[in-house]
C-alpha cells in the first residue's frame, strides 16, 4: 500500500483527486494524505485535527474527504427529572458547545426544575415529511392528479412501506399552485430521524404517480416538506416531533434560583418572547432554544442543520398565585437515536449517558424519549435565561465565567 506522502504527492501532481484517495488506501491513511496535501498547499498545522480517538472507518457513512475531527468541548447538565410518556427518569444531558456560560445556564434551569419536583414532557404528534413537486399542464390536470392521489392512498401506502421495513406511511396532503402539484407525504420512521428513508420512499411514490397520472416529477423535494429552513408550515402542521415540556415552580424556588419573582419573569417572556418576536416577524417565540438544540445535536449525533426547524418553538410563562408556570412547545423537532451521526463513537457514548443509544423496545420509544428529554432541557434553558433577564444579572453571569 502506498504511503500517505506518496498519495499526497499524486494528488498534488494531478494524478489523483482528493475523493479518489479512499480507493487507494485505508481511511486513516487517506485522511493523513489529505492533511499532508493541505499542509503543503496552505502551510496549516493540522496536528490537533489529526488527533482523534475513533477509527477513521467509523466515519465513512458520515463524511467525505476526511482529514480528521473537529473537537468541540462537551459538558453535562443535570440531572433533570422528566415525567414523560417515553422518558421517565432523571437525566444527565450532554451538551457540546463553544459558548461559555451555556451549560452553566442550562444546569441552573435544571436545578430549578429539580427543586420543583421535575418537568412534564409529552410527544404530541410525530411524522417526518417529504414533499415531491410535479409539473402538470394546467390546473384542471392538477385537480385530476390530486383526485387520483386521494382515491389511491392504499397504493401509495403499499409502495412507500415496501422501501424499508422500519418505515410506516401515515398520510398525504396535496397542494396545488398553478401548474405545480406538491404532495406533502408523512411517515413514521421509528427511532430514526429518517430523512434518507422518507426520500427513498417518496421517490418510489413519485414514480407510481408518474405511471398513473399525467404528472411529471420535477424534484423529490419541493420545499413544502420543509426541512432545514424557517417555515410557517412546520409551526402549524408540525414535522418530526411536536413535543412539549412544562413545569410549575413555587415562588420560593423562583426566588432562590433566579433572585426574582414569577411576575417579573412572566413580563419578560411576554414583552420579549411574544411581543418582541411578533414585531420581528419571527417564527420561533422563545428566548434561545436554538442554543440548547445546537449543543444537544452536536453531542448526540443529530443533523445540526435541523436546529433551524427545531427552534420553531413557543415559550409560554404565566405567573400564578403561588409560583410560576412555564412551558416550551416544539412544533418541528427532527431527532432520532439510530442512523446519521448517532453511530459515531463520541455521539454514541453521549447517547449512552441518556440510556437512549440505538433502537428502542418497542421501536420508536428511544426516539420519543430523546425528544422529551431535549424538550425538558430546552425548558431549563428558557427558564434560566428569562430568570437572568428578569433579575438583571445576564451580563454579570457572563463576566463571572470570563466570557
Amino acid at each position: 500500500m502506498p504511503s500517505a506522502q506518496e498519495l499526497a504527492d499524486r494528488v498534488e501532481s494531478g494524478d489523483l483527486r482528493l475523493y479518489e484517495l479512499q480507493d487507494h488506501a485505508d481511511p486513516k491513511t487517506a485522511a493523513e494524505a489529505r492533511r499532508l496535501l493541505l499542509k503543503e498547499e496552505t502551510d496549516a498545522d493540522l496536528d490537533t485535527v489529526a488527533d482523534f480517538s475513533f477509527p477513521a472507518e467509523r466515519a465513512d457513512p458520515n463524511i467525505e474527504n476526511m482529514i480528521g475531527a473537529a473537537q468541540i468541548p462537551m459538558g453535562v447538565a443535570g440531572p433533570v427529572p422528566v415525567d414523560g410518556s417515553a422518558a421517565d427518569d432523571d437525566f444527565y444531558v450532554p451538551l457540546a458547545t463553544t459558548e461559555g456560560a451555556l451549560v452553566a445556564s442550562v444546569n441552573r434551569g435544571m436545578a430549578a426544575i429539580r427543586d420543583a419536583g421535575g418537568a412534564n414532557a409529552e410527544v404530541l404528534k410525530y411524522g417526518i415529511t417529504r414533499a415531491p413537486v410535479f409539473s402538470v399542464a394546467d390546473v384542471k390536470e392538477a385537480a385530476d392528479v390530486v383526485e387520483w392521489v386521494e382515491d389511491n392512498e392504499d397504493q401509495i401506502e403499499e409502495v412507500a412501506n415496501a422501501t424499508d421495513p422500519h418505515i410506516e406511511y401515515q398520510e398525504v396532503t396535496p397542494y396545488v399552485v398553478g401548474d405545480n402539484v406538491y404532495l406533502r407525504l408523512h411517515y413514521d420512521t421509528g427511532d430514526a430521524m429518517g430523512m434518507n428513508m422518507v426520500t427513498i420512499a417518496s421517490r418510489s411514490v413519485a414514480e407510481l404517480i408518474e405511471d398513473e397520472t399525467p404528472a411529471s416529477l420535477v424534484a423529490v423535494s419541493g420545499n413544502l416538506c420543509n426541512d432545514k429552513k424557517p417555515a410557517a408550515i412546520n409551526a402549524v402542521e408540525g414535522r418530526g416531533y411536536t413535543v412539549a415540556a412544562d413545569v410549575f415552580l413555587p415562588s420560593d424556588v423562583v426566588e432562590d434560583r433566579f433572585g426574582t419573582t414569577a411576575e417579573a419573569i412572566a413580563e419578560v417572556n411576554t414583552r420579549k418572547n411574544l411581543v418582541g418576536s411578533a414585531k420581528a416577524g419571527a417564527l420561533g417565540f422563545n428566548a434561545h432554544v436554538a442554543n440548547i438544540l445546537g449543543a444537544a445535536f452536536l453531542a448526540l449525533g443529530q443533523d445540526e442543520a435541523h436546529v433551524v426547524d427545531g427552534s420553531n418553538a413557543i415559550t409560554s410563562v404565566e405567573a400564578r398565585d403561588d409560583g410560576l408556570y412555564a412551558s416550551v412547545t416544539f412544533s418541528s423537532l427532527p431527532v432520532g437515536t439510530v442512523g446519521g451521526g448517532t453511530g459515531l463513537p463520541t455521539q454514541s457514548e453521549a447517547l449512552d449517558v441518556l440510556g437512549l443509544a440505538g433502537g428502542g423496545d418497542p421501536v420508536g420509544t428511544n426516539g420519543d424519549a430523546l425528544a422529551e428529554v431535549i424538550a425538558s432541557a430546552g425548558l431549563a434553558g428558557e427558564l434560566s435565561l428569562l430568570g437572568a433577564l428578569a433579575g438583571r444579572h445576564l451580563a454579570s453571569a457572563h463576566e463571572e465565567h470570563g466570557r
